[in-house]
């Protein structure tokens, strides 16, 4: 045992005295106060007592506790409660100990509105707050643009917004083409458009054979009473539903709602396919690829995975597993609490559902093989980049800045981030140039501002470079001066060990006859064809793209601010109808009195203010 672990052990052993023998959850805190590892106990004291034996812990949690100078816990009713707020924790401080999934982002649903006469249908995701019935969730924009696309064909649903169905006067495109049936202009009755509703409903249900039987009925009784042209219309609607049924590969009739989750393990990574069956139906999968200690094994990667994933999801009714849980029976309760009904939780071993499991196993063995790949051909390519750059090591961290402005104005910095394992978006930042003695479109001083904030904030809090957020290598876009910015900067923090290089654009801006500047060498040029090219020309394209789009989402905000803005008592309604009227705020400050008293919603008080504003003299 280390000397730090044993200082760690300490530490945690004085604060066993505080715990209670309860279900509650603990936080391991570093000598800044920030979050090593969150866990969860039915006996808070017993399982914290636990780490002060750091030799019985994984190489993973016997470096946590070296770092540990303290916790903080509390306690719950239940272990499943404990459970659920572990995983909440997790999410929002994401410790760098913990099983994480890095990929958290909302799934879309469909939404059938309930708050009009003729409901909207439309693609949803976040919180589900407006009256509706939610549909999904579908694992990609893709399937559920498929869906709705289908819903206005066999069922003629509006998609339009609301203020724009109240302004129609006449049928839209959508009509035209047999996507709507056109309620805004009355081409269908109220309760005509409900039935469509409703079946739409039931086919998303998973009562589509019951809605064909349907429409067939219908649609021979339009041909018996020689009305053909309803006949041809329900005859495209079941159509279109007979196209969705042959792509919606039903895969699991023994269950209308579950979720599908397979974990496979290669190479120290483990791959998490979820596919997510709704009405019987595959409405989709994702691929995960959760961080984890390489002694983690597949159970307990899955577990956590669990946690983390449901607290940002509805749980199903039914979730199938490839692997049996160490605490099954716990996340079921704890699932359930959050869902608010009963989640069973299986790891089937014969029959469909043990099909669909292994369909899934399949699919996750695929995508963690072509990421293995993806891996090693980028551990190829930062090997020949530190070749080319003359570093020790493969870079783990390479940081790449770039300024952008508009001659001088709303001028700002942007860093990206790149890895192992591609652009790190989670470490892209954005600067707003500050000084304000800076020259407009001086680059270089933008660059010394931008490096300056940099790395003057990174040895404030991490002096000892131990957090992993140090660059190994530094890019820059531009040439000799945007170095010699630079290395002034880096030398002038002491920091002068950090590689730095400055890529300036061919002649012509040509891609492929860049010349590559570094300090102590001369300056060169790749092969039109080397890797290390393309691989460089992709990093300063990302920073020109992040850089260029920050730079234009603060030129918008500054473009919608106007003189009105200054005025007091005037707020956003009064000064767009001030501007509607006027139609610019230059010709507001110059307009008269009376002229100002004629906008609807500004009172004589009000425009004898805006006056007085641009004409003090008066």
């Amino acid at each position: 045992m280390t000397e730090q672990q044993t200082t760690g052990a300490t530490a945690i052993r004085s604060e066993l005295v505080r715990l209670p023998a309860k279900p509650g959850i603990y936080r391991m805190l570093n000598g800044k106060g920030e979050v090593l590892y969150v866990g969860k106990a039915k006996n808070l004291k017993k399982r914290v007592h636990a780490y002060t034996r750091p030799e019985r812990q994984s190489l993973r949690i016997r470096r946590m506790i070296a770092e540990t100078h303290g916790l903080e816990f509390v306690t719950t009713h239940t272990e499943a409660e404990a459970l659920l707020l572990e995983a909440n924790l997790i999410k929002r401080h994401r410790p760098r100990y913990n099983i994480l999934l890095r990929d958290d982002k909302s799934f879309p649903s469909i939404l059938i509105a309930r708050d009009h006469l003729f409901p909207q249908v439309l693609k949803h995701r976040g919180a589900r707050t407006r009256k509706g019935d939610y549909f999904g969730p579908f694992a990609s924009a893709w399937a559920v643009n498929e869906a709705l696309s289908f819903l206005q064909r066999a069922f003629l649903l509006r998609s339009c917004p609301d203020a724009v169905f109240a302004n129609r006067r006449r049928p839209c495109l959508l009509h035209q083409i047999k996507r709507c049936s056109a309620p805004c202009v009355g081409r269908v009755t109220e309760a005509e458009y409900a039935r469509q509703v409703d079946d739409a409903k039931a086919v998303l249900a998973g009562r589509s054979r019951e809605i064909q039987d349907k429409l067939a009925g219908q649609m021979q009784e339009a041909s018996d009473r020689t009305d053909f042209e309803a006949a041809a219309e329900l005859r495209d609607r079941l159509r279109a539903l007979a196209q969705v049924q042959a792509k919606a590969r039903v895969h699991l009739s023994v269950a209308a709602e579950a979720d599908v989750i397979a974990a496979h393990q290669a190479g120290g990574q483990t791959c998490i396919e979820v596919f997510f069956f709704r009405a019987g139906a595959n409405w989709g999968d994702r691929a995960y690829f959760p961080a984890h200690g390489r002694e983690d094994e597949a159970p307990a990667v899955l577990e956590a995975f669990l946690g983390q994933f449901y607290a940002a999801h509805p749980p199903p009714r039914l979730i199938l597993l490839s692997h049996r849980l160490p605490h099954r029976a716990l996340v079921a309760e704890a699932l359930a609490l959050r869902a608010g009904h009963k989640v069973e939780v299986e790891t089937p071993a014969r029959g469909e559902k043990r099909a669909a499991v292994e369909h899934a196993l399949a699919n996750a063995r695929e995508a963690l093989t072509r990421k293995l790949a993806e891996n090693a051909s980028q551990q190829k390519l930062l090997g020949a980049m530190a070749a080319t750059f003359g570093l020790d090591a493969p870079p783990a961290r390479i940081e790449v800045y770039d300024n952008s402005h508009t001659r001088g104005t709303a001028a700002g910095g942007a860093m990206i981030v790149a890895g192992p394992e591609g652009f790190v978006k989670g470490a892209y930042r954005k600067f707003n140039i500050k000084s304000e003695d800076l020259a407009p479109g001086d680059d270089y001083a933008m660059m010394r501002e931008v490096l300056s904030r940099r790395f003057s904030r990174a040895l404030k809090e991490d002096p000892d470079r131990a957090s992993g957020q140090w660059p190994d290598l530094v890019l820059l876009d531009g040439g000799a001066g945007q170095l010699s910015a630079a290395s002034q900067v880096l030398a002038d923090l002491g920091l002068g060990d950090i590689a730095l290089a400055a890529i300036a654009k061919g002649p012509d801006r040509n891609a492929g006859r860049e010349r590559i500047f570094m300090p102590g060498r001369e300056p060169f040029r790749l092969e039109p064809r080397d890797p290390v090219l393309y691989f460089i020309e992709r990093l300063r394209d990302e920073a020109h793209r992040f850089a260029i789009g920050a730079h234009r989402a603060r030129r918008g905000k500054a473009l919608t601010r106007s003189a009105l803005d200054e005025i007091p008592g005037i707020g956003a309604r009064r000064k767009r109808a001030l501007l509607h009227h006027f139609g610019a705020a230059e010709v507001v400050s110059r307009a008269g009195l009376a002229d100002l008293e004629r906008v609807p919603g500004v009172s004589r008080a009000i425009a004898r203010r805006i006056y007085a504003w641009f004409h003090p003299e008066g």
